[in-house]
């Protein structure tokens, strides 16, 4: 794999940021792509400081794009920068105009863990005609769905009304909103979600499943040994690379 450390400015952010971006050096171009997205507290070089990403995505001809996603979690902020557009619509087209990327909503896939969990779902759901699949490990995926903080959470009130206003149940910070907007349409990313038994977000995932399943949206969920923690992370991101793959490879046949 080829590492690229891109900086580069963001005209919807108004600043510049860092991506990194894997692309593979023993297959010939062009490549599906990966999104894959960090928590709250980490930066755009957090997957590869601290998993194995790198090894891992050797098995794989697909491309790997790591973005800052600051602390916007992913999502057009209520009072602030349009960080799901900026993912979504900016960095895409960076991406695809710079490397050797496949243009096409059959190729690009999105992931992340804890807040990039969470955001993975809102853009994939929100912008159904981008991804064909998306993947969250031990994803804050019920922050777009309450009107206050998870108790005990990383975000202040302050900081939460700033990102999703007062009331953002049933708005495109809801990812169980989206998901039932795009089952109407028919226009359903592959879904799959995952988490740790003994991570302080497994009640709102398990919550999710069953929104999901209420729905009748198809998705995958798992629950795994393991905390919120890297060892959790590292180990479970292969997976998602391989359901990416799936879908990437089931597009192509």
């Amino acid at each position: 794999m080829a590492l690229c450390d891109l900086h580069w400015r963001s005209e919807i952010l108004a600043k510049h940021v860092g991506t990194y971006v894997y692309i593979p050096d023993d297959a010939p171009p062009p490549f599906p792509v990966f999104y894959l997205l960090h928590g709250l507290s980490d930066d755009y070089t957090i997957w590869l400081r601290r998993t194995s990403i790198e090894r891992y995505a050797t098995r794989h001809r697909m491309m790997i794009v790591m973005p800052d996603g600051f602390r916007g979690f992913y999502t057009d902020n209520h009072d602030g920068p349009a960080c799901a557009r900026y993912i979504a619509e900016e960095l895409v087209e960076t991406v695809e105009r710079i490397f050797p990327a496949k243009q096409s909503r059959d190729a690009r896939s999105i992931g992340g863990l804890s807040m990039g969990g969470y955001g993975a779902l809102r853009i994939a759901l929100a912008h159904p005609q981008k991804f064909i699949s998306a993947t969250s490990h031990s994803g804050a995926v019920l922050h777009g769905s309450r009107d206050h903080p998870r108790p005990g959470g990383a975000l202040g009130k302050a900081e939460f009304h700033r990102i999703f206003g007062d009331n953002p149940v049933g708005t495109d910070h809801d990812v169980v909103a989206l998901a039932k907007k795009c089952k109407d349409a028919g226009t359903l990313p592959h879904l799959r979600i995952d988490c740790g038994v003994d991570d302080d977000l497994v009640e709102d995932n398990r919550a999710l499943h069953a929104k999901l399943d209420a729905l009748r949206v198809p998705h995958q969920y798992e629950e795994f040994p393991g905390a919120h923690n890297w060892d959790y992370w590292d180990l479970h991101v292969q997976e998602a690379l391989a359901f990416h793959q799936r879908h990437f490879d089931a597009a192509t046949s």
